[in-house]
């Protein structure tokens, strides 16, 4: 109408009941108006309602836009974590969005939270033959086995707690896996359990354990959780100087980010057998982790059951028991990395032996030092036939365990680094491989 025939500012206004003013305003924005209708793209739309927090919707709208330009799913939940995330980056003093506040964000930018569009045409998605055959040899082509991760989530429970420790029965545990093809590298377990502040971690030096733990909600990975994970994961390879590739499996949890060393690539639904964890990494760990709950002996110990504390100091020993064969060989499984044969394969799914192998070299060893050589007992009599030395006492396996829980107890509040665990963890092994003979 504006540009037809010429018509005065008055007549429009009174042909459609406002000010005269108001016509002029509008005449003027001309542009940016219809420029912002165009974007909004919600012809219904006749008032232009501006949030309270300009700078944080623009900062959430470009990640809605990413997120949807990588088709990766946007749900109202989601985007509630990431808004609070962005508040508190921003340093707002109340960065927790409600249910209304995102209804009305939504309503302003034409957001439907829906079934995203990587989700609607799933006849169209590649199948298993395809991914494995054209897609995933293409991605890849440019890096070495020991340059490709997987990454993703299972599921392990606490046994029953004793009162007091901070812990219920039946508490779920959900645990952050990551691995590169070769084996030769597996990220520290990343632990996300219901208790915000467990009693039983107060005073440990959290930062030199070969865990981590946070809280989610009903003990579930969550958006906020995985990118503050993928974020210092990226870091790390960053100061090792690599670029790496990583496996992953699309869910509202894992969001897009654009890293500098790290490649994010989603696995489709359709080739969900493609995941080098589910085929055999997170049940080795699993299975470890039972038989050290097995071995847990209230008896002996005198501690009663397993605390939080204790439970994920297993879960990283179980994680380490976990060998790169076996880990190689569920990536050769998938069609991840080249096949390098079945030795490793034979030699990791029966760790039975091995732990025979080291409890028969443990039981020589035994012999050997507790059998004195030719000579020495006359020599030991005669040397103390004047004054009798005090012989000390074998300690109780409950004061060996004692000690043990002393030594860790110093290294979780003294430790400079998770490495000096491995030792302390060997040598626990050691004592219950005594103990067992």
């Amino acid at each position: 109408m504006l540009e037809g025939p010429k018509v005065s500012q008055s007549e429009l206004a009174k042909r459609f009941g406002v000010s005269q003013p108001q016509i002029c305003r509008i005449i003027k924005n001309k542009e940016r108006i219809l420029s912002e209708w165009h974007r909004n793209g919600d012809p219904e739309r006749k008032r232009k309602r501006e949030g309270k927090d300009a700078a944080l919707e623009a900062a959430l709208l470009r990640w809605v836009e990413g997120a949807r330009a990588a088709d990766l799913p946007v749900s109202g939940p989601l985007l509630q974590l990431k808004a609070k995330h962005l508040a508190e980056a921003l340093g707002r003093p109340d960065p927790e969005p409600s249910g209304g506040w995102l209804a009305r964000f939504g309503a302003r930018h034409n957001l439907a939270f829906k079934k995203p569009p990587a989700e609607k045409g799933d006849a169209e998605q590649p199948t298993a033959e395809h991914w494995a055959g054209v897609v995933l040899p293409g991605l890849l082509r440019s890096y070495a086995p020991s340059e490709i991760y997987a990454c993703g989530e299972t599921g392990v429970f606490l046994p029953a707690s004793s009162p007091g420790k901070g812990e219920s029965a039946g508490d779920r545990l959900t645990l952050l896996l990551c691995a590169n093809a070769d084996g030769s590298e597996k990220a520290p377990l990343r632990v996300v359990g219901d208790s915000p502040r467990p009693r039983c971690l107060q005073g440990i030096n959290l930062g030199q354990m070969p865990w981590s733990y946070r809280a989610g909600g009903l003990a579930g990975m969550t958006a906020s959780l995985f990118t503050e994970w993928l974020q210092e994961f990226n870091e790390g390879m960053r100061q090792q100087g690599k670029s790496i590739l990583l496996l992953l499996a699309k869910h509202e949890a894992h969001p897009y980010l654009q890293l500098s060393n790290v490649r994010m690539v989603f696995v489709p639904p359709a080739a969900a057998l493609a995941q080098p964890l589910d085929r055999g990494i997170a049940s080795d760990l699993k299975g470890h982790y039972q038989r050290r709950l097995l071995r847990w002996l209230p008896a002996e110990r005198g501690t009663g059951q397993p605390t939080l504390l204790d439970a994920l100091h297993m879960l990283a020993q179980a994680w380490g028991d976990v060998r790169p064969g076996l880990i190689a060989s569920c990536f050769r499984a998938t069609g991840v990395s080249p096949d390098a044969g079945t030795e490793a394969l034979a030699l990791t799914l029966a760790p039975g032996p091995l732990r025979q192998e080291r409890r028969a070299l443990m039981d020589e060893e035994l012999e050997q030092d507790g059998e004195p050589a030719d000579g020495d007992e006359g020599t030991a009599e005669g040397e103390d036939a004047e004054k009798p030395a005090a012989v000390q006492p074998c300690p109780s396996e409950r004061e060996v365990w004692g000690s043990l829980a002393t030594l860790r107890r110093y290294l979780e509040c003294r430790a400079t680094s998770p490495d000096l665990f491995q030792a302390f963890y060997e040598l626990e092994d050691a004592v219950y491989v005594v103990s067992a003979s």
